[in-house]
């Protein structure tokens, strides 16, 4: 059996690949919203481009985590989502009309869609060695300070040249470090598969995914539709004046810092108390909405910081829990169906806080937080059945 020092390696291989990743795209989504908005997109429009560009990934999962399982190609499928993923952030330098930059944003998502699944299962098979939680919180833990310095950098730059093209296109370096760093980790790691003994036959082709696995994912959905996206807290920042331009990348760079921290204490305590550390994580996001969007500077910031560590809670644990439901022959499929559920909930969820906010900012705020607190009892239900 692999070491315990070999599967931790290599999920630092896969955290580098995120890091430096999450700086460019995340870097990007910090000002996707007031460039948007700049370039003549209202609230609704920002609201609906953020839940398509996520509905398009995960809908993407779904048939590539079905790909997975056929193929077993982890790394072909990983290669080709990182291009589309990170090469559509600096060509966001060449857009001059709202529609070409939608466009794009919407296609960096479907890059990531096309290799979450495969590089989530290669993730599950290492942290199998390591503990599920922990292995999972150390590789968000690595991804989140990428997520952290990415909108840091940009509010540099925009705060220096006030130009949001010229912050897109300086992203192409840490871009050309990540695919840099994922060739390098298929030389070192080309078959990750070995960290984790395959199931029998019979258990992947006789059985379908168990009733708890189905509870498990109507929650997570109902925790995605209650998910308020950054680039509608940015445009609100804007509108309202509450906080100035260059300090609306670093509000969110405080809130990734945040769900770095939090995914390995989140990680840590999956692994010691299960489900419960992922309802916890649901509380924390559903709490953040109200303080964002009512509070003035100082309580918007903890509201930042609150939906950070819900989301790294969240991201911590929720991905590790379907790796202990599902063998790993069809964890692909699982990772695909779990990811399809969420990211059409999170369009839907997300296209309707859009909408509702420019009517009835109560209301909107309300849906958030009432979608998210509905999934705890699911959460609950799941933690009883698998105990």
């Amino acid at each position: 059996m692999p070491s315990r020092h070999d599967a931790t390696r290599f999920i630092i291989a896969l955290g580098a690949i995120s890091l430096l990743s999450d700086v460019t795209y995340e870097g990007a989504r910090s000002v996707n919203g007031p460039f948007l908005a700049q370039l003549g997109a209202g609230a609704a429009v920002i609201g609906i481009v953020s839940g398509a560009g996520e509905l398009a990934g995960y809908i993407l999962r779904l048939v590539s985590g079905a790909t997975v399982d056929r193929t077993r190609a982890y790394w072909t499928l990983t290669i080709i989502g990182y291009i589309i993923n990170l090469c559509a952030v600096p060509l966001m330098a060449l857009s001059h009309h709202w529609i070409t930059a939608s466009a794009l944003i919407i296609a960096e998502r479907a890059g990531k869609g096309v290799r979450t699944p495969a590089r989530d299962v290669m993730l599950s098979q290492a942290a199998h060695v390591i503990g599920r939680g922990w292995g999972f919180g150390l590789h968000e833990f690595m991804d989140q300070l990428g997520a952290f310095v990415g909108p840091l950098f940009v509010a540099l730059v925009v705060t220096k040249t006030q130009n949001y093209p010229r912050a897109y296109l300086l992203l192409a370096i840490p871009a050309a470090l990540a695919l840099a760093t994922l060739f390098a980790s298929i030389r070192a790691y080309p078959n990750p598969a070995r960290f984790e003994e395959p199931q029998p036959q019979e258990s992947i082709h006789d059985h379908g995914f168990p009733v708890e696995f189905w509870i498990y994912v109507i929650a997570a959905s109902l925790l995605a539709a209650g998910f308020v996206d950054y680039p509608l807290i940015a445009f609100h920042f804007q509108k309202t004046k509450l906080v100035p331009p260059g300090g609306i990348p670093i509000f969110y760079s405080v809130a990734m810092g945040m769900e770095a921290l939090m995914a390995l204490l989140f990680g840590h305590l999956f692994d010691r108390i299960g489900t419960t550390a992922l309802i916890a994580g649901a509380a924390l996001s559903a709490a953040s909405s109200p303080l964002v969007f009512f509070g003035s500077f100082f309580p918007a910031l903890a509201g930042v910081a609150l939906w950070g560590a819900g989301m790294g809670a969240q991201q911590a644990t929720l991905r590790a829990r379907i790796a202990e439901l599902v063998p790993s022959e069809r964890r692909g499929s699982a990772y695909g169906v779990y990811n399809t559920a969420y990211g059409i909930l999170w369009f839907a969820g997300s296209s309707l806080i859009g909408i509702l906010y420019g009517r009835s900012l109560v209301v909107a705020v309300a849906f958030a937080v009432a979608a998210q607190v509905a999934a705890i009892p699911l959460l609950w239900i799941v933690r009883r059945r698998t105990a």
